[in-house]
């Protein structure tokens, strides 16, 4: 699957400046609200690198399979690993933090979800938080498929079981979080207001949601 081209083609219309500002707002609600301000923490998906480039972490870690997109947009002060973060070789009882977004779906089976999640285990220090969003199919299961890469249906009670079933104990489960995606419309005027509103505000995740927020912790 030649991701390049699927990414170019889902974001094409997307504004990279507003999409980045979002990141910048979300990346510091996650880090103070959720994850316990971590001192190190890893993304094992890391993407266009919005997330981990924005945490104001001292130690900042991403995996990610295509080289191309790790060296194009990781800072300089992001350590990067290349290669499959089913295999890649990563520090045990390490991370204060892990955070992953819409990564989970792009897994095959209910096994690699599992195996996934108790390699993130491993990896977090006693006390460490990890923090997941992705889309939560009860909320949209007519356009989860519109998405290419999308393989394994998951619900915001599937994956605390998951998550328990790797050791964690959960913490905060919110199966309406965040909208689906900026492709799916202008679901929101996005500025540094109304972006670091509607995070303080779950009111408004009920009418909007449709990707959940877990958060545990490992004991």
């Amino acid at each position: 699957m030649n991701f390049g081209r699927i990414y170019e083609y889902r974001f094409k219309d997307i504004d990279q400046k507003k999409k980045q500002l979002f990141w910048n707002e979300l990346s510091a609600y996650m880090y103070g609200e959720h994850l316990n301000k971590p001192a190190r923490i890893l993304d094992p998906a890391g993407g266009l690198c919005e997330f981990i480039n924005s945490v104001p972490s001292q130690e900042k870690w991403t995996i990610d399979l295509s080289e191309e997109f790790l060296k194009k947009n990781a800072q300089k002060d992001v350590k990067i690993i290349i290669g499959n973060n089913m295999e890649v070789d990563i520090p045990e009882n390490y991370f204060d933090g892990i955070f992953i977004s819409n990564f989970l779906e792009h897994l095959h089976t209910q096994e690699q979800v599992a195996l996934f999640l108790e390699r993130m285990f491993k990896a977090l220090k006693p006390g460490g938080r990890i923090a997941i969003i992705g889309p939560n199919f009860k909320y949209c299961y007519k356009e989860y498929f519109d998405f290419a890469d999308h393989y394994v249906i998951l619900s915001e009670l599937g994956l605390a079981e998951h998550l328990y079933g790797a050791g964690f104990n959960l913490l905060k489960i919110y199966p309406k979080f965040l909208p689906l995606s900026f492709r799916s419309g202008g679901w929101l005027p996005v500025n540094k207001l109304t972006v670091t509103s509607y995070l303080k505000l779950p009111f408004f995740w009920n009418f909007l949601g449709k990707q959940f927020l877990v958060v545990a912790e490992k004991k």
